[in-house]
């Protein structure tokens, strides 16, 4: 029993931390000047997204996003990355960044 609990605090510990990383990379990022068109949706995916997701969005401990775009729209999946879904977190991208991160990924199909 207290192994049980401590790989379900150590696992939530992990996820929380691993998904939480976008903040960070994007207060270091340069600003793109507020516009969609100008925004490296690859980039932002590279620095937010791949830690759960993976490395080429095949899925890890997120699921797969590499053809999310035949399952979701452009606004369902913007939907899901401002307010978030089952175990992510929302508000991990924001503004512009979410919207060119969902455009990116809505052609994922």
């Amino acid at each position: 029993m207290k192994n049980k609990l401590l790989v379900a605090i150590f696992g939530a510990a992990l996820v929380l931390g691993a998904c939480g990383g976008g903040d960070k990379a994007k207060e270091e990022a340069p600003a793109t000047g507020g516009d969609v068109a100008t925004v490296d949706a690859e980039a932002v995916v590279q620095t937010s997204c791949i830690t759960c997701h993976g490395g080429n969005l095949e899925g890890a401990s997120g699921p797969a996003l590499d053809e999310i775009g035949a399952k979701l729209s452009e606004e369902e999946i913007h939907d899901v990355i401002i307010d978030g879904q089952g175990g992510m977190p929302g508000g991990i991208i924001k503004g512009d960044d979410a919207a060119a991160v969902a455009k990116w990924l809505a052609e994922k199909k």
